[in-house]
């Protein structure tokens, strides 16, 4: 498997950059927002500093301008306004304390002192200048303020005002035009970034695009075909040790075993449809495959266990079947006999009948014939004891053979049952269980055959027991019957001697004894056309029961089942 970086760390380092990013643009939102305020406090201390120096130098021009004009015009309202100046509006002092309040660096300190040494130094000249004007003295007055060294010192002012003004402004213009530099350093170093973290963020789209969300769809429309049972669908992606990768690796391995598991089930199943039931289920079966592992153990188990039983059971009642149809043939054979006996007796008889009325001369050979006759027919008794003999064991083994059809019964209504289950456990597989379904279905059509072949010969044994009930009641009759021929003709035995006397008695018993044979012959012939239907019955039994044994062969048992017994 390739190495590959994990998506995971990939996004991780992805994540941790475009944070590092909004972290530095989150410092320089808060350094832009501090120096935006230096800013606005720079501008805003420049305005005061300006306005407040104004306020100190126009305070000076207005003491000067007051006290010319007062001089020139001797008005004492402008005597009041410099007074007022002086004493309550202090816009010299006002200004200055502003500014320091505000921040003045020591050349500008020094620079508003010399000039309000300077402005406190005409205070003399100006208070003097003052009270000339009050006492008249004009002229005097105006030389004072208008003279060289007023002038002198007006004009130093106004120059130290000016170059003042100027370092003031060029002080605070470069502390504004640093900030203004730096608010947009800041500015642009958070574009920036800004313009870093929309990279990171278009690459981390795309990377997640290509990495992630493309073979997270291919895999969705991969696992969409395993849901639908294609498991040999094109999958294009190749694992390797990503996270995405070992996901792609565990669908090859679904996949595979996916296919181990149906390919064995299919292979169990063919062999099982084909008959052939010596079979072994892996023990390589895992997770939820656990269950169908476990249930063809014990439809296997259970197949081999049922379809022995039934070979065993057809096995019996092919043998019994085969009795049956040897007593059934030896019961017709005798009635045959019994037959061709009784009418040898009846022609005997009816010979004896035309020759009665030479009894006298032939007395010995009629005593002769009788007693040959009495012999046959206590032959005859013996023979018809033996058939019903054979009646009662063919009524025995009917009744044995009744149990065994209600056993082949029971055993297709139990296999019936569990090809039911069968169907419903294969129906609960879903797609996997299609083939053993197919299993459960011949199963069930086995077991139907097997409950029709069983209610088919169970009907013919009902007939045959019906046939054999009739042919035993009649052969009880013909028991019966042959019981008092066999006493008439030992009567007759012992009459034959005194037969010229009572010839004409024995002449009459004759004709009795001629009818009752022809009704004994009667009833041989009814014996003999049931028997031989018993016969027939029996052989059908006989094929039918080597039909199921067949059918029972068509399967290949496992060699421990081969020998099983019913109880």
């Amino acid at each position: 498997m390739k190495k590959a970086i994990n998506q995971s760390t990939l996004s991780l380092v992805l994540n941790g950059i475009s944070i590092i990013a909004l972290v530095i643009m989150a410092v320089s939102l808060v350094s832009y927002n501090d120096a935006n305020k230096q800013l606005r406090k720079a501008y805003e201390d420049r305005f005061n500093l300006t306005y407040n120096a104004n306020r100190f130098m126009n305070g000076s021009a207005y003491l000067t301008n007051e006290v010319r004009a007062f001089a020139a015009t001797g008005n004492e309202t402008h005597y009041n306004n410099y007074m007022n100046e002086v004493n309550n509006l202090k816009n010299r002092d006002k200004g200055v304390s502003a500014m320091q309040e505000i921040g003045i660096t020591d050349d500008e300190q020094a620079m508003i002192n010399e000039m309000s040494s300077i402005s406190n130094e005409l205070v003399p000249l100006e208070e003097t200048a003052m009270r000339q004007t009050k006492g008249g003295q004009n002229e005097i007055a105006i030389n004072y303020v208008y003279g060289e060294d007023y002038e002198t010192a007006i004009t130093k002012i106004n120059a130290l005002k000016e170059e003042f003004l100027q370092k003031l402004n060029d002080r605070t213009a470069q502390t504004v035009g640093n900030l203004v530099n730096k608010v947009d350093f800041i500015k642009k170093e958070m574009q920036v970034w800004l313009a870093i973290v929309a990279i990171l963020q278009l690459f981390s789209m795309i990377i997640i695009r290509h990495r992630i969300l493309r073979p997270v769809t291919i895999i969705r429309d991969q696992m969409i075909e395993i849901s639908k049972g294609n498991l040999s669908s094109d999958f294009s992606l190749e694992p390797d040790t990503s996270e995405i990768g070992m996901l792609v690796d565990s669908i090859y391995t679904t996949k595979h075993d996916l296919k181990k598991y149906i390919n064995d089930i299919d292979i169990k199943l063919a062999s099982m449809a084909n008959g052939n039931m010596d079979l072994e289920i892996e023990d390589n079966y895992q997770g939820e495959f656990l269950p169908i592992q476990d249930a063809m153990h014990k439809i296997l188990d259970s197949l081999n266990n049922i379809l022995s039983k039934i070979n065993f059971t057809a096995e019996k009642v092919l043998s019994e079947s085969k009795r049956m149809a040897s007593g059934a043939q030896t019961l017709s054979t005798g009635a045959e006999r019994q037959a061709s006996a009784v009418h040898k007796l009846s022609s005997n008889i009816q010979e004896i009948s035309r020759n009665i009325d030479h009894t006298s001369n032939d007395a010995n050979n009629a005593k002769k014939y009788s007693s040959d006759g009495s012999k046959q027919l206590e032959l005859c008794n013996s023979k018809m004891a033996e058939l019903s003999a054979a009646m009662q064991e063919i009524s025995g083994s009917s009744q044995q053979i009744g149990g065994i059809i209600k056993t082949i019964e029971d055993i297709s209504y139990q296999t019936n049952i569990l090809a039911l289950n069968a169907s419903v456990e294969a129906a609960r597989a879903g797609t996997a269980g299609k083939g053993f379904a197919v299993v459960a279905g011949e199963v069930q059509s086995l077991a139907n055959k097997s409950a029709e072949a069983a209610k088919n010969i169970s009907g013919l044994i009902s007939e045959s027991i019906s046939l054999i009930e009739q042919g035993a009641s009649l052969t009880n009759s013909t028991k019966l019957i042959l019981a008092d021929v066999v006493n008439n003709a030992q009567q007759s035995t012992n009459l034959i001697g005194n037969i010229a006397a009572s010839a004409t008695q024995q002449s009459q018993s004759l004709r009795l004894a001629t009818q009752e044979m022809e009704q004994i012959s009667e009833i041989v012939q009814t014996t003999a056309a049931t028997a031989e239907e018993s016969s027939m019955s029996a052989q059908q039994l006989y094929n039918h029961s080597d039909e199921l044994k067949n059918a029972i062969h068509s399967f290949q048992l496992r060699n421990n089942y081969n020998n099983i017994q019913v109880l």
